[in-house]
């Protein structure tokens, strides 16, 4: 296993990286002015559930063959950019159901199994996950202690850890900001649709950035 300074050194790493705000802050944030606390919760979770196929392809092995793979890399990165484009169009598309008034404010919402399974799906698919476990996590691991894939296990695990706390409170102020926006259906409007376009921008970004970005 790790030593403790290993840990402590890697945790202050991943917080560094995750308190700057990226892609996942920014998906979790579209979601939540789109579908409130609850949409941006639920995306959190199912995000973060997402990455830890990533974590165990790390430990096995597998994510550096990815990694170092120039075709396999791109096709998971315009998967992963074109589904958050998809959402945005979405979240755009039906902007205004649901706005007429407040008893049918919340008909527009997604099941929150569907919030999930569509976080899932772009947690497993986001090249910067992939990028940062192939290549910043291992450097944590100490060799001589044994039992590598096991401490990748670890490592990971605690990386999507942090990251599930930290994207849940980007989660509930967003939450709550969309909040005040339901209270006028013209606002809730813009709302979504800002929402909307934060996906959207993000996914066309993903799918311009470098191999290695």
């Amino acid at each position: 296993m790790p030593t403790p300074e290993t840990l402590t050194a890697f945790i202050l790493a991943s917080v560094a990286l995750i308190v700057v705000p990226g892609p996942s802050v920014l998906f979790v944030i579209g979601r939540s002015l789109s579908y409130g606390r609850r949409g941006g919760l639920m995306s959190v979770l199912g995000n973060s559930l997402g990455v830890l196929p990533l974590v165990a392809a790390v430990a096995l092995g597998i994510g550096a063959i990815v990694a170092q793979s120039i075709l396999l890399f791109t096709i998971i990165k315009f998967l992963g950019a074109g589904y958050l484009v998809y959402l945005g169009v979405q979240a755009i598309r039906h902007r205004a159901e649901g706005t007429e008034d407040a008893a049918s404010l919340g008909a527009h919402q997604i099941s929150p199994v569907v919030m999930l399974r569509q976080g899932v799906v772009v947690g497993i698919t986001n090249p910067k996950a992939i990028v940062f476990l192939v290549a910043v996590l291992p450097q944590f691991v100490t060799v001589s202690a044994g039992a590598v894939p096991a401490q990748i296990m670890l490592l990971g695990t605690i990386f999507v850890t942090i990251g599930l706390v930290c994207d849940a409170a980007w989660a509930l102020l967003a939450g709550s900001a969309q909040h005040w926006f339901a209270r006028s259906p013209r606002r809730m409007i813009r709302a979504r649709a800002a929402g909307g376009a934060i996906m959207v921008g993000l996914g066309g970004g993903l799918a311009l950035t470098g191999h290695r970005s």
